[in-house]
């Protein structure tokens, strides 16, 4: 996915490593941890066998929530910066207390429901949503992260609509305590711009930038904006 920010971080002179989590991509898939402290494990490995330090951690939509959650299951270990893009956090759903999500609880089980009959048809579906407009990103870059979609475990997608249905990272939050870059679209039908509003005024330290013509994709909506501000940030 991060294809076109790999190359311009290269460029800018940053090593940049991609940690595909177990389930997706080209990882294993097994039939279990698919939780938010087994994926927080795995990057502490990561991190731990490279013998990074200062890095700058990112993570995008259900990796913003697994960064926030390893930042307080790990105490920041390896971690000088936090950035987070279009996180699907503190809580993706709706709480009584919290109401600030697109998507209660029973429109997360339909998802769950839908991906256990027909896995395609929930990617049309939230393929549909995932940029500010049908022609916010080429076709060939829509095809493409199609593709990447359907190399996931059907079943790692399950588990994990049932961890972002069920998860509320708001006390994570407090053990925050490094400088935190969030850049969130206002088009974004995902994640909404409230929850970034929400992150921005319970991290401490937090710069939010909004992307005025993105979607949930603001990745690729907007790289060149989205490069410059993250090698802006790393670089500082």
């Amino acid at each position: 996915m991060y294809e076109y920010q790999y190359g311009a971080l290269a460029k800018a002179g940053f090593r940049a490593i991609g940690i595909t989590m177990r389930g997706f991509g080209h990882s294993d898939k097994p039939g279990a941890g698919y939780n938010y402290d087994t994926y927080a494990d795995d990057i502490k490995s990561v991190l731990d066998q490279l013998q990074l330090d200062n890095a700058v951690l990112g993570g995008f939509s259900m990796g913003g929530a697994i960064a926030i959650h390893y930042m307080n299951r790990h105490h920041g270990s390896h971690v000088g910066k936090l950035a987070l893009f279009a996180a699907a956090a503190p809580c993706w759903t709706k709480q009584p207390d919290f109401p600030y999500s697109f998507f209660t609880k029973e429109d997360i089980n339909q998802l769950i429901e839908l991906a256990s009959v027909n896995r395609p048809a929930l990617y049309e579906e939230f393929g549909k949503k995932f940029t500010a407009t049908s022609t916010s990103v080429p076709a060939g870059i829509a095809a493409w992260l199609g593709t990447i979609n359907l190399k996931a475990s059907g079943f790692a997608v399950q588990q994990m609509l049932m961890v972002l249905r069920d998860a509320d990272e708001r006390e994570s939050l407090k053990a925050i305590k490094v400088n935190t870059l969030i850049l969130q679209g206002r088009l974004d039908s995902i994640v909404s711009y409230q929850l970034a509003e929400q992150l921005n005024k319970a991290i401490p330290n937090s710069k939010l930038v909004p992307f005025e013509k993105s979607g949930h994709a603001l990745f690729v909506e907007e790289a060149d904006k989205f490069n410059k501000e993250l090698i802006e940030f790393a670089g500082n």
